[in-house]
């Protein structure tokens, strides 16, 4: 996985005030379009792409303030990436077509996991739930 995550490292620091304008008209579609994701494989990965994309709503909104920039990059990152229609894995791909959404989320989670589970304990969430951990 560390050439995933040096994915998105990398995908991060592509990221910017004017994509956050842009990741921000975005969401309330792609919160649709995670619901249609199918993949028994993965089972974490709507919850998981939910999480990132109420979180950068909040940033973006400013309803949520301590975030790091480089936290809310790497969601970005990771919620855009979800959304490529080429990506590294075809999503039509049977059993394997969301591996590498999954991954791209798990290595944001993992890189980020303090000020994520800061997050998601003041919106009430269960970080247990969202990372799959017992």
């Amino acid at each position: 996985m560390p050439e995933i995550a040096a994915f998105v490292k990398h995908g991060a620091t592509l990221m910017n005030p004017l994509t956050l304008e842009k990741v921000m008209k975005e969401i309330p579609m792609w919160k649709a379009s995670f619901t249609q994701i199918h993949a028994d494989n993965y089972p974490h990965l709507v919850d998981q792409l939910m999480f990132l994309a109420s979180l950068v709503e909040d940033v973006g909104e400013g309803a949520y303030k301590e975030l790091p920039y480089v936290t809310l990059a790497e969601a970005m990152f990771a919620l855009i990436y979800s959304q490529r229609s080429v990506d590294i894995i075809p999503d039509t791909i049977p059993k394997f077509g969301f591996a590498d959404e999954s991954s791209v989320v798990r290595a944001v989670l993992i890189h980020n996991e303090r000020p994520l589970m800061a997050y998601a304990k003041k919106v009430h969430q269960d970080w247990k739930k969202i990372t799959n951990r017992p």
